[in-house]
């Protein structure tokens, strides 16, 4: 297996800061992901085929996002979350990033690239 993957995950992510709602279960407050959170996640793990085996030891991810505005915080974190199980086992296995904003109206995207370091 090769210690690079590289890889595109069409659709705009959701800021994780921002992908939280608050909803009431039997009377108790709980924070449960917005349905553009859930969505993207659906959409990520349609597109994301699954590394077997999955990525093991320490990693480096290069991700550029191509938001449709420039309006979107740049937040990688939902799609580390969403790769764990499909790619590597934990995103704390991530120990280098290197995260950068693209616009693209048409196209919104997350070019992904992992190597194992």
């Amino acid at each position: 297996m090769s210690n690079s993957i590289d890889f595109t995950v069409y659709g705009e992510p959701a800021s994780k800061a921002n992908s939280r709602m608050l909803v009431h279960f039997k009377g108790k407050p709980a924070f449960i992901k917005s349905k553009k959170a859930r969505d993207y996640a659906r959409d990520f793990q349609l597109q994301c085929k699954r590394v077997d085996p999955l990525l093991d030891g320490d990693l480096a991810v290069t991700i550029k996002i191509y938001y449709a505005s420039r309006r979107p915080d740049l937040d990688e974190s939902v799609i580390l979350d969403c790769m764990q199980g499909l790619v590597y086992e934990n995103d704390r296995q991530v120990r280098e990033k290197h995260i950068y904003h693209g616009l693209d109206k048409v196209n919104p995207r997350a070019e992904i690239s992992i190597t194992k370091i």
